[in-house]
């Protein structure tokens, strides 16, 4: 028979990092690629601790259904923890479980937006995001980038000339892939202008607790007196990110259409998994597990850096100060296609920059790295050979 697909989803495009990492079943493929925490930051004792002691002692209560809003004690842990480290939360705020990250932007889009209304993001941004909003029939307006975030003058002459845009999307601290942090000026400059214009700020912060150097800049959500931020986390970057197990902040007023939206999309997060993290919580000091993490992605991203400026001299980039990518511009006389192409033949993988372009048929001569996944031998051995294939030019 002959299948017809929906409009949201006909022309859409598949991920390009999944694609590429389709590449890195080869073991023998250094991937630069992805964009997995580093495998010695899992606390797997830990959890393996912890899984056992739930399942022996009340199994039963980790493997029922569970309320769609998340297990209750995760939902006080995780608004406490929030408040205490980052004053992120009010009163009339609550906090909502999600299957990862990225389920918070669904989630959004699927409340928040009608098909054919506007995002505004950063550009360049998350290719899992854009493909999320595109897939809810949502256009996309892209503002650029600086080396302190999001362009707040061209941020509010889209503003202005986009009637139908429904909300703000930005990464704040250590932007896939730009690796930039949005200044405290420009937070208070975006928070403005979104309360101005009517819209709201979907402020997504997965790498914040990445930071390994400057100093933490307060979350926009900090400023919201409004009720106009949701707020987005995940313990995929400082628990494990198999577990699937992420939040949202949203205000009182709209919790109950995020719960309807969670009810349709996939009725609750994994109840065992909630748990885990819930505990974890209580029985280990996991401020001092980040602190711990941050030392092996300062080492790494020091690393990677070093190499980039021995063997690729030529590649420009901002060294970001946490996070768990590089933003590198080819030279002007390199395809970025081609050479992305050539870095497979040649065993290692990167992601082109088209892949985070808002628009998809944009020429973007930018590449994503990733440090956090490979191991310190074949950043080196990966970078050398990048190195090596732009001489080819």
């Amino acid at each position: 028979m002959s299948y017809s697909v929906s409009k949201k989803f006909a022309n859409m495009k598949p991920s390009a990092t999944r694609e590429i990492l389709k590449a890195t079943s080869d073991a023998n493929i250094i991937a630069f690629a992805g964009g997995s925490p580093a495998v010695e930051a899992f606390p797997c004792d830990e959890v393996k601790k912890l899984s056992a002691e739930i399942l022996e002692e009340n199994p039963v209560s980790a493997l029922v259904y569970g309320i769609s809003e998340g297990y209750e004690p995760l939902r006080k842990t995780v608004a406490d923890w929030l408040k205490k480290r980052n004053n992120i939360g009010k009163d009339d705020d609550t906090v909502i479980i999600t299957s990862g990250g990225t389920q918070v932007m669904d989630l959004t889009t699927r409340v928040m937006t009608s098909e054919g209304d506007t995002i505004i993001c950063e550009e360049p941004s998350f290719v899992g995001s854009l493909n999320c909003f595109r897939s809810h029939g949502c256009k996309l307006k892209g503002v650029p980038i600086e080396s302190d975030g999001m362009d707040v003058v061209a941020l509010e002459k889209t503003v202005k000339e986009t009637p139908n845009a429904k909300f703000i999307y930005t990464i704040p601290n250590f932007q896939n892939p730009g690796g930039t942090t949005l200044s405290w000026e420009k937070r208070k400059e975006i928070y403005r202008i979104a309360k101005e214009n009517n819209l709201l700020i979907l402020e997504d912060d997965p790498y914040g607790n990445l930071r390994v150097e400057g100093e933490d800049v307060p979350a926009i959500k900090t400023l919201d007196e409004d009720g106009i931020v949701l707020y987005a986390g995940s313990f995929s970057k400082i628990l494990a990110p198999g577990i699937r197990v992420a939040f949202a902040v949203v205000p009182k007023k709209i919790a109950k259409a995020f719960t309807i939206g969670k009810q349709v999309s996939d009725v609750h997060t994994a109840v065992l998994n909630q748990m885990i993290v819930d505990r974890w919580f209580k029985e280990y000091d996991v401020d001092e597990h980040i602190d711990e993490i941050r030392k092996i992605y300062r080492r790494k991203l020091n690393l990677m850096c070093d190499c980039l400026d021995k063997y690729c001299p030529s590649l420009e980039y901002v060294r970001p100060q946490g996070g768990l990518f590089i933003w590198v511009k080819l030279p002007d006389n390199v395809p970025m296609t081609d050479y992305c192409k050539r870095l497979v033949e040649n065993k290692v993988a990167v992601v082109p920059g088209t892949a985070f372009m808002t628009d998809e048929n944009a020429q973007c001569p930018y590449i994503r790295l990733n440090f956090s996944t490979p191991s310190d031998e074949n950043i080196i051995k990966g970078v050398e050979i990048m190195g090596k294939v732009l001489k080819q030019y």
